[in-house]
């Protein structure tokens, strides 16, 4: 997977509402109700990260979540992560 340039990142962040580009990373902080929905939709998310074998950086302090990606093969942004990022958005909002 080839690492994207910053005109590229910039354009394909238009796509995701909320998300910014931070430090070598696609980032966006999520935030629920309470513990238990960050918690259940983090394990949703799981799932997901497992079915694509694209894993982020993650945060969760009670009902906030921070999520980074990045390709660490690739030494920045991808495609990869754009799709995951896209796959995370139908998760969270299909609650």
């Amino acid at each position: 997977m080839e690492k994207l340039t910053e005109k590229e990142i910039t354009i394909l962040l238009q796509d995701l509402k909320g998300w910014s580009y931070q430090n070598g990373s696609i980032v966006k902080v999520f935030k629920f109700k309470d513990f238990r929905e960050t918690f259940a939709t983090m394990t949703r998310i799981a799932f997901e990260c497992e079915a694509q074998n694209h894993h982020p950086d993650w945060e969760n302090v009670y009902n906030t979540l921070t999520i980074n990606l990045n390709t660490h093969d690739a030494g920045g942004v991808t495609k990869k992560d754009f799709r995951l990022a896209g796959a995370i958005e139908q998760l969270v909002n299909a609650n």
